[in-house]
């Protein structure tokens, strides 16, 4: 019975440490890249807000889903700045029911974002990508809220692409 248990606890100990090994291998951040400076993003757009709102959303994800500290570019390991070169919006999407009026119900709007990575300890690119592209829809007159689903889903490929690359 003993031996039983032995074996049992053996077999628990050597697959927690296999466990544990893989899933420090694969993806994530080098060990090095322990802070971010996030820059503000050039802006070729008309929109102001663009701006602040990707910055927010990347700070906030770096460190809730990356683990990073915000740090000031002069001090950071990584770095992380980008381009806004694309804001359109008022593409209608779904019209009215009214076949004597045919308004607009629904527009939506497009961001598009190319975005770099900089490892400054090691002097190198982390991550790059040209051409990331998001859509938010929303109600006529409520653009806020579809550029922050525009923002959201551009933070995010930006947090899972440099994860998979890494």
């Amino acid at each position: 019975m003993k031996q039983r248990i032995w074996a049992v606890l053996a077999f628990v100990a050597v697959l927690d440490g296999c466990v544990w090994r893989y899933s420090l291998t694969g993806g994530g951040l080098p060990s090095h890249i322990r802070n971010a400076a996030i820059l503000p993003f050039e802006n070729e757009t008309g929109s102001t807000d663009l701006q602040r709102e990707i910055a927010e959303g990347l700070r906030k994800a770096f460190s809730a889903r990356l683990g990073l500290r915000e740090a000031a570019e002069d001090k950071a390991t990584a770095i992380v700045r980008g381009t806004i070169v694309l804001y359109e919006m008022d593409a209608p999407i779904a019209f009215s029911a009214n076949p004597a009026q045919a308004t607009s119900s629904r527009r939506r709007l497009l961001v598009r974002v190319d975005v770099e990575i900089y490892d400054q300890v090691k002097g190198r690119i982390l991550w790059s990508r040209k051409g990331i592209s998001a859509e938010g829809d929303y109600a006529e007159n409520d653009e806020v809220s579809g550029r922050r689903q525009a923002v959201a889903r551009i933070v995010s490929d930006i947090i899972e692409g440099a994860q998979s690359q890494w």
